[in-house]
C-alpha cells in the first residue's frame, strides 16, 4: 500500500507563480482577440427551401471532379465544424484535391417548424438538394457524404432513392443504436419522448447541449476550463479554444416531430437493425443500398462508438464496402492534425478509383 503523496513547498510555489503569470498574460491576450471566425472557406448559396440552404464551396483552384460531393450534416449542431478554420477543415482538404463540395445547411428551426417530420428532411429538403445538383451538373447521381445524424439521414435517403446516389460516405454515423457501450442510446431508450415533445414543442438547444456535456462531465465541464489557464498567454491557442466553444453552444433547436420520430424509430426501435421504419410510405431497408459505401468512424468516439457504426457492413446490399477506423474522437475526426492528413485523402482516393 502506497503512502501519502508528498508535494514539496517549492513545487506549490512554482505552480502558484505560473498560474499568476498566465492569468496576468491573459488580460493582454484577450485584448488582442477580435471576432472569432468560423466557416472560413468562401461559399455561396445555390438553392434553398424555407430555412434550408444548399451552399457551394469555392476552392483556390477549379474543381476537377466531375461528380460533386454533397455533405449532409446533423440537425443538432451547425455544419461549419467541417470547415472550422484554415488549418482545420475537411472541406479545404477536399477542395485542394479537386473535389466539388456542397453542404446542406438546415438553418435554425422555430415554432413554425414544429411539425416537420423526417420525411420532410430526408425526402423533402435533402432530395431537393440532390435534385438541384443532378440538374445543374447534368448527372443521374451524385456523391453523398453524411455526418453523424446526417449520416443516418443519408443512409435513409440512399436506401429509398439509391438511383440518385453514385457513392455513399458516412462519417461517425450510428447504425446499431443498441450496442452496450452507447451511453447516449441507453439514456434515450428510457425517455417518454411523446410526453417530452408534447410538453416542449421544439426541443431547446440548451437542453440538448446539457445532455451531451453530462456524458463526460469531468472532461467537458471542468477539465477543459481548468486547462484554459495554460493557454491564456497564447493567442492562437485561445482563438482555437473559442472557436470550439462557439460551435458547441451555437446549436439550433430541434423540430419536435422530427426529434420524436428519430428517437422512437432509431434510438428506441433500432430501426436500421430491426426494421419496421417507413418513410414516405416506403419501408426502410439498408439492404437496398447497392452503391459503393465508405464508412469512417472514430476509435475513441463517446457519442457514436465504433460498435455502433461497424454493423453497417452486414446490413448494406453492396459488396463494395470500405471502412476507415480513425484514431481519434467524435470531434477530432474533423479538427485534429491527423484528420487533416488522413480523412480528405482517404475520401478523395476512394472516390477517385470509383
Amino acid at each position: 500500500m502506497s503512502g501519502p503523496i508528498r508535494i514539496a513547498p517549492e513545487a506549490l510555489a512554482f505552480e502558484a507563480q505560473t498560474m499568476q503569470r498566465k492569468l496576468s498574460a491573459g488580460l493582454s491576450t484577450l485584448r488582442q482577440l477580435g471576432d472569432t471566425q468560423v466557416g472560413v472557406t468562401p461559399k455561396h448559396p445555390v438553392w434553398s427551401d424555407g430555412k434550408v440552404t444548399l451552399y457551394r464551396y469555392q476552392g483556390e483552384q477549379a474543381a476537377t471532379a466531375r461528380v460533386p460531393i454533397l455533405i449532409c450534416y446533423a440537425l443538432v449542431n451547425r455544419p461549419y465544424m467541417v470547415d472550422l478554420q484554415h488549418d482545420r477543415s475537411l472541406v479545404k482538404g477536399l477542395l485542394a484535391r479537386g473535389e466539388d463540395v456542397y453542404i446542406l445547411d438546415w438553418g435554425y428551426p422555430d415554432l413554425s417548424d414544429r411539425y416537420l417530420t423526417l420525411e420532410d428532411y430526408i425526402l423533402g429538403f435533402l432530395d431537393g438538394a440532390v435534385e438541384h445538383l443532378r440538374a445543374s451538373h447534368g448527372l443521374d447521381a451524385v456523391n453523398l457524404l453524411g455526418v453523424c445524424q446526417g449520416g443516418a439521414f443519408s443512409l435513409c435517403y440512399a436506401a429509398l432513392n439509391g438511383e440518385k446516389i453514385r457513392n455513399l460516405i458516412t462519417m461517425v454515423t450510428p447504425v446499431d443504436f443498441h450496442t452496450p457501450d452507447n451511453m447516449l442510446a441507453h439514456w434515450t431508450r428510457s425517455i417518454d419522448v411523446d410526453l417530452f415533445v408534447d410538453a416542449l414543442g421544439n426541443v431547446p438547444a440548451d437542453l440538448m447541449n446539457s445532455c451531451y456535456l453530462t456524458l463526460k462531465p469531468f472532461r467537458l465541464l471542468q477539465q477543459k476550463y481548468v486547462g484554459l489557464v495554460d493557454i491564456l498567454d497564447d493567442v492562437t491557442e485561445l482563438e482555437n479554444f473559442l472557436r470550439m466553444e462557439r460551435w458547441i453552444f451555437d446549436s439550433p433547436d430541434q423540430a419536435g416531430e422530427a426529434f420524436r420520430e428519430f428517437i422512437k424509430w432509431f434510438y428506441q426501435g433500432n430501426g436500421f437493425v430491426n426494421g419496421g421504419v417507413e418513410i414516405g410510405g416506403r419501408e426502410l431497408s439498408l439492404a437496398n443500398i447497392d452503391m459503393p459505401v465508405l464508412n469512417i468512424f472514430a476509435e475513441h468516439d463517446h457519442l457514436v462508438p465504433p460498435s455502433a457504426s461497424r454493423p453497417l457492413r452486414d446490413l448494406v446490399g453492396t459488396a463494395d464496402y470500405t471502412e476507415l477506423s480513425f484514431r481519434g474522437g467524435h470531434i477530432g475526426i474533423y479538427v485534429s492534425s491527423r484528420a487533416q492528413r488522413e480523412v480528405p485523402e482517404t475520401i478523395h482516393g476512394w472516390l477517385h478509383v470509383r
